[in-house]
């Protein structure tokens, strides 16, 4: 994956488009992703985030309206990009249980690691998306429902050049890709077609 992903951003012009990178938190993501895009926005996925902050609300308020104003207006600071504040609430916190200690834990070690990678609300107004529904629901219809069909394997570069291809048809490029592919066809043969 990482030299295909070394390949892809060798084409992309970074220093002429502006490139958002969406993850879930995974060190590994971040460091490969920034590896081949130094200069590009990390944003951190609303809906991961929002999931972290969940699982400290839900050990730690027994009422799950209060559970749910608390992540609402955690989501809130986070949004400002008001994450020493929240970090700093979240210490301040009297855990009700080992669980909700554990959980509180877990989510300031993940929030210092995430730090730079939230600031939701200016992320909206730049237009750079906060949350990968639509990304993975495009690879779900894109790929997935051609490449993992029931009985179906594929040899890597097989599988590659069906999704060149399927990405080409969703994209609008189909035609110029395939052209592309008929001269290389056509050079190597030696013939015109």
């Amino acid at each position: 994956m990482c030299r295909d992903l070394h390949q892809i951003a060798a084409r992309i012009p970074q220093q002429a488009v502006r490139i958002a990178l969406l993850g879930d938190g995974a060190a590994w993501v971040w460091n490969t992703l920034g590896e081949c895009f130094p200069a590009a926005r990390q944003v951190l996925d609303y809906y991961h985030c929002s999931e972290c902050l969940h699982k400290l609300a839900e050990s730690q308020y027994d009422e799950p309206t209060q559970a749910a104003q608390w992540v609402e207006a955690t989501l809130a600071r986070l949004s400002q990009d008001r994450v020493s504040d929240v970090i700093g609430g979240i210490r301040r916190m009297l855990p009700r249980s080992v669980a909700a200690l554990e959980e509180r834990d877990r989510l300031i070690i993940y929030l210092q690691n995430q730090s730079g990678r939230l600031g939701y609300d200016a992320c909206r107004k730049q237009g750079i998306p906060i949350g990968s529904g639509g990304i993975e629901s495009a690879n779900k219809f894109i790929s997935h429902v051609r490449l993992k069909r029931s009985g179906a394997w594929w040899v890597v570069e097989n599988g590659n050049a069906m999704l060149r291809l399927r990405c080409a048809i969703y994209n609008g490029t189909f035609e110029r890709v395939f052209e592309k592919y008929r001269a290389i066809q056509r050079e190597e043969a030696g013939t015109i077609w």
